[in-house]
C-alpha cells in the first residue's frame, strides 16, 4: 500500500500541493487484481517527470498512467478507455453511440500528449528487451569460429565478432573556444599599449615613482553633451 508520503517524495515541487489522501486512496485501490493494481502503481510513481513538460492535473496524470499500464499490459486501445474510464464508456453505450463514434473517442485520446509522453516513457528499447537473443547470437558465432569444418566459415564468424564487439571508438572534441578579432579589441590593445608607453616615459623621467604609476585611477572620461 502507498502512503501519501510515498507518492509526494516523487512528484514534482509544483505538484505536491494537489495531492489529497483521497487520491492516494484511489491509487491503492485503482484494481481488484493485484498485480494490475501494483503495475499501475509503479508506473505512476516511475513517470512523474512528464509532468514538467506541459499543464496537467494530477488526476489526469493518473487516468493517463492507467490507460498506458493496461495498454502496455496487451489491452487494445478501446479496452483500454473503457476500463480507464468506466463511468464514460458506459454513458457512449447508453447514449447508443456506434463503435465508430466510440472508436473517435478513443483515437482522440490516444493521441493525446500526456498518453504519448508515458508511452515514450515505458516502451523498453529494443536493444534492451533482445539482450538474450543477442548473447544468443554471440555464442553461436563463437561455436562457428571453433568447430565449423569450413574455414571461411570460421573466419566470418570471427570477423562477425570482431566488428560487433570492437571497442567503441574514441571521440576528440574539439572546442574553439577563442573570442574573434575586432575593431574594438585592437582599438583597445593600442589604448592599452599607449598607455604602457607613458607611464614608462614618466618613471623613467623621475616624475612618478613605479608605485605611484601602479597606484593611478583611471577616470572614465565622458563626452560632453553636444
Amino acid at each position: 500500500m502507498l502512503s501519501l508520503k510515498d507518492v509526494l517524495s516523487t512528484l514534482p515541487p509544483s505538484m505536491k500541493g494537489n495531492i489529497s489522501q483521497q487520491l492516494v486512496d484511489d491509487l491503492n485501490n485503482v484494481s481488484a487484481d493485484p498485480m494490475v493494481a501494483d503495475n499501475i502503481k509503479d508506473n505512476f510513481l516511475s513517470y512523474t517527470n512528464v509532468m514538467l513538460q506541459g499543464k496537467w492535473n494530477i488526476n489526469q496524470y493518473l487516468d493517463a498512467i492507467k490507460y498506458v499500464s493496461y495498454k502496455v499490459m496487451g489491452q487494445s486501445n478501446q479496452r483500454s478507455y473503457a476500463l480507464t474510464f468506466p463511468a464514460r464508456y458506459q454513458r457512449l453505450k447508453t447514449k447508443g453511440c456506434t463503435e465508430k463514434e466510440i472508436s473517435s473517442f478513443v483515437s482522440a485520446y490516444n493521441t493525446n500528449k500526456l498518453v504519448n509522453l508515458i508511452v515514450e516513457q515505458s516502451v523498453i528499447p529494443s536493444w534492451l528487451l533482445n539482450q538474450a537473443v543477442y548473447q544468443d547470437a554471440i555464442n553461436v558465432q563463437v561455436d562457428l569460429m571453433n568447430t565449423s569444418g569450413s574455414d571461411k566459415v570460421r573466419s566470418d564468424a570471427a570477423n562477425s565478432l570482431l566488428t560487433h564487439l570492437k571497442r567503441p571508438e574514441a571521440k576528440e572534441i574539439n572546442l574553439n573556444i577563442g573570442a574573434s578579432d575586432n575593431s574594438g579589441m585592437n582599438e583597445l590593445k593600442d589604448t592599452i599599449f599607449e598607455l604602457a608607453r607613458q607611464q614608462q616615459k614618466i618613471i623613467e623621467a623621475g616624475i612618478m615613482t613605479t608605485k605611484e604609476v601602479a597606484h593611478q585611477k583611471i577616470i572614465e572620461h565622458k563626452a560632453e553633451p553636444e
